[in-house]
């Protein structure tokens, strides 16, 4: 009998390789893959504005990075002690305004370098509702606890992400002309919208996708949403608040990524990285001992060769820690 609807996730015609340079932008879900290749080595960055939930929050934050956009103190706001910027995280907040344009200055100038040589660009968007100051009528990616009041919630229809995505992924287009990009949706349930809510938020944004996915070259659509909410569709794979997807459930996609995003020989070359990044974690009871010196030895040895093979690959630290 089978227990799971059975799902067939076509391989990429150009998979994902240890060649690449990737850069992950959008929702929680997106930090789920970014770490998951970052510890395997691949050459990541992920969020420069930090976790970005709806389509409008993406495309601002990119054209940001085509533009190098910087940022000063007058776009930064003060509540609870803090300054903030609309456009950014809540980890980019600072007690010190100076100190908080630094550090968002610094990630737009990491984020414009790494885009314009960028292999992939993985999007993984959240939902599709907009969050707009009343005053002024910006758009707003983090609310950072200010009172609900200051702000219009706006659910987008399909043609307004449509048209945001296809303005924005044009412009980027002319900025890297070989980039390719996965869209992703995340299965992170919205429930503060209401379960009806989500559902169409959702739905709205896997249209949108799949028009441009459908419509342009370069585009690809890994079923992230799809295999945690059909194929396993079960709250014992869900975390204790029954939103987020816990780590089976997100070790299952991950498995699914591997198989249909990279080819075979990045699979091999993943495993053998894997066995090195497991040694380097290792915690020995007798770290002097002849027995420990030797497997370190042996895993130095090891990511040598693999550094000689690949000189692409970026295992200095590893080989640095089994040095010592």
């Amino acid at each position: 009998m089978q227990f799971q609807v059975p799902i067939q996730i076509k391989p990429f015609d150009t998979p994902v390789t240890y060649r690449d340079n990737i850069l992950l932008i959008g929702s929680c879900f997106t930090e789920h893959i970014g770490n998951y290749l970052g510890e395997m080595k691949f050459n990541v960055l992920q969020n420069p504005n930090g976790i970005l939930f709806d389509p409008m929050g993406v495309c601002n934050s990119l054209v940001s990075y085509m533009e190098n956009r910087q940022y000063t103190t007058a776009d930064l706001f003060e509540l609870n002690e803090a300054w903030h910027s609309w456009m950014h995280h809540s980890r980019f907040s600072n007690i010190d305004a100076a100190e908080g344009v630094r550090i968002i200055n610094e990630s737009q100038q990491q984020a414009h370098a790494f885009l314009q040589k960028a292999d992939w660009l993985i999007i993984t968007l959240g939902s599709s509702f907009v969050y707009k100051l009343r005053e002024g009528g910006r758009d707003v990616v983090n609310c950072h606890k200010a009172p609900a009041q200051w702000f219009n919630k706006h659910l987008s229809s399909i043609e307004e992400i449509v048209t945001a995505l296809d303005g924005t992924l044009h412009r980027l287009f002319h900025f890297n002309p070989h980039v390719k990009v996965i869209f992703t949706i995340s299965p992170v349930r919205h429930i503060r919208d209401g379960v009806v809510d989500n559902n169409r938020s959702k739905a709205r944004l896997i249209e949108a996708v799949h028009h441009l996915v459908n419509k342009l070259d370069r585009l690809y659509y890994f079923p992230a949403y799809e295999l945690v909410i059909d194929v396993l569709r079960d709250y014992r794979f869900f975390d204790i608040d029954m939103v987020h997807p816990n780590y089976p459930a997100t070790q299952f996609v991950l498995e699914h990524f591997t198989a249909s995003c990279l080819d075979k020989d990045t699979q091999a070359l993943m495993e053998e990285i894997r066995s090195i990044v497991i040694a380097r974690k290792h915690k020995p009871f007798h770290p002097t001992s002849k027995q420990h010196q030797t497997f370190l030895q042996k895993h130095l040895e090891k990511a040598e060769r693999l550094q000689q093979q690949h000189p692409y690959l970026h295992l200095a630290e590893e080989m640095q820690f089994f040095r010592q």
